[in-house]
């Protein structure tokens, strides 16, 4: 009677060789990732920054936010949230009121017309998507179909780790 191989506890085989190749699996992911990110946001139609799309999107999903909790969330320091924030402003995308309980504390929310915009770029960028995804095969669709799940876990773990 032959055995199989014990299997090891890393799915892409022994710790050396595992480790390379994750190595090699992390650098095409971001390479992929990063360049993908760049051409989504070219289908915004906005002149926002890519840092004040991500601000505005961010207050979109998960506002009223305090200027301090998107910066967290957006990674930035708190200068540089304020500056963000104060484009939106001025662009009309976004407001700031001050807290009930507090005057000293601030809430920034997304206006109708910052929410129209969210929405727009958001429809532009899956449209770009669809249209992408339809000249791939059925095989390679489904390979991201698996992933997606993947690498929004990846994300989750990313963002809940972060202080």
């Amino acid at each position: 009677m032959i055995k199989a191989a014990p299997r090891t506890s890393h799915p892409i085989g022994d710790a050396a060789t595992g480790l390379a190749e994750v190595a090699e699996v992390a650098e095409s992911v971001r390479l992929s990732v990063t360049r993908l990110a760049r051409i989504l946001r070219q289908q915004d139609g906005s002149d926002l920054t890519p840092s004040a799309t991500s601000a505005l999107a961010m207050v979109h999903h998960h506002g009223p936010l305090t200027l301090g909790e998107l910066a967290t969330r957006e990674h930035v320091s708190a200068p540089t949230v304020t500056r963000i924030v104060d484009a939106l402003q001025r662009a009309g995308l976004v407001r700031r009121t001050a807290s009930p309980n507090d005057g000293r504390v601030v809430f920034v929310s997304v206006t109708d017309k910052g929410k129209r915009l969210v929405l727009d770029a958001r429809r532009r960028r899956t449209q770009w998507l669809v249209e992408h995804l339809a000249t791939l095969s059925p095989e390679d669709v489904a390979a991201l179909q698996h992933a997606a799940p993947v690498l929004e876990r990846l994300v989750a773990g990313a963002t809940e780790s972060q202080p």
